[in-house]
């Protein structure tokens, strides 16, 4: 074995899909990309995610306090990559590149239809915000769309290039300790 750098745990370690975030502040909304995440526990939903001061969206979570994630497909990729590779206050995201919206049913923060799902939240916690950026999320609700011919995520790898869900393992049987989960 090779040891390398600590700081590329994320690359190995890898949260989950890479989403896209909308929030609304005072009428303007607005979409930033996604990796930082995790699932933090089943009930209530609660997740995890790390926003930087230096992004728009910060400003307008903790404001607000809510905002949806919305789960794009690989056919969004290219879209996902150039959404990060810009910012709200020199261009309007949705307009540039074709994002179709929505509203949610108990927040600001729009839908995104061209997405898998969506889930709407509210920040459950603030005291991580200072210190790391991390923002505790509670999930209200969640909408899916499972007519999606496209249903493969992908998943960023920290430089530049991504994994493409494939198919999937069905050990559900083995899985007794857990069954009691929804």
């Amino acid at each position: 074995m090779n040891e390398i750098s600590a700081s590329q745990a994320y690359r190995l370690l890898e949260p989950g899909p890479i989403v896209l975030v909308t929030t609304s502040l005072e009428g303007a909304a607005n979409v930033m990309t996604m990796g930082f995440h995790m699932m933090i526990q089943h009930a209530p939903p609660l997740i995890g995610c790390v926003i930087g001061p230096w992004d728009y969206s910060y400003q307008a979570l903790r404001k607000t306090g809510e905002c949806v994630i919305a789960i794009p497909t690989v056919d969004l990729a290219e879209t996902v990559v150039d959404i990060g590779n810009c910012s709200s206050d020199t261009v309007d995201k949705f307009e540039r590149f074709g994002l179709r919206t929505r509203p949610a049913k108990d927040i600001a923060a729009p839908l995104l239809v061209d997405c898998l799902a969506n889930i709407e939240c509210r920040v459950a916690d603030p005291s991580l915000v200072d210190r790391y950026n991390l923002f505790i999320l509670e999930v209200k609700r969640i909408w899916i769309d499972e007519t999606r011919k496209e249903q493969r995520t992908m998943h960023h790898r920290g430089d530049g290039s991504f994994t493409v869900d494939g198919g999937t393992l069905d050990l559900r049987e083995r899985m007794t300790k857990w069954r009691h989960l929804p």
